[in-house]
């Protein structure tokens, strides 16, 4: 039997970490499928405060009978510059698309918004993380496909991409609007 020396099996289980940090990567599946506890059931809560003059969401808003979504979001989060522009497109398709700005200065947001416009018909602010925990979430981006009743249909967590819009957002704006 070889005898492995000490000073090799550092790099060894460096190789076997990074093997394994790829794979995960790489599957379609891994971050966007993270599970959730809410998906089929009442949203939690929300807890916002006001960001400047816009106007804040509520509960009662997310059971009015229409299909929403409730996005998580901050200036500091480059992935959520990324999906902007989608949630742009969506809103400006009709679907109302709620904004929850995440532990941010709301300065900083305000200029997000004012940057790369304001797609949201409702926002508020969680500064302390409060409402991100009462909610399950795992980081920004994060988006909540909510039907009319205000449940959960489906939980994303990371940037909404065309690929994402196509293959998760859309069919599950469609399951809820058959609910």
């Amino acid at each position: 039997m070889a005898k492995v020396s000490p000073l090799m099996i550092a790099p060894i289980v460096c190789a076997a970490m990074i093997a394994g940090a790829v794979v995960a990567l790489n599957t379609s599946e891994g971050r966007d499928q993270l599970p959730s506890a809410f998906e089929g059931r009442a949203a939690p809560t929300v807890a916002l405060e006001a960001l400047g003059q816009k106007p804040v969401f509520d509960d009662a808003m997310l059971r009015d009978g229409d299909v929403k979504l409730v996005n998580f979001w901050a200036s500091w989060c480059a992935p959520c510059r990324v999906e902007h522009p989608h949630l742009t497109a969506l809103a400006e398709e009709g679907v109302t698309v709620y904004g929850v700005n995440y532990k941010d200065s709301p300065a900083n947001a305000l200029d997000f918004l004012e940057e790369l416009g304001d797609p949201y018909a409702g926002i508020g602010t969680d500064s302390n993380g409060r409402m991100g925990l009462d909610w399950g979430l795992y980081g920004v981006p994060e988006t909540y496909v909510i039907n009319g009743e205000g449940q959960i249909v489906l939980r994303f967590a990371g940037p909404i991409t065309q690929r994402v819009m196509d293959s998760e957002i859309r069919p599950a704006i469609e399951r809820a609007k058959a609910q």
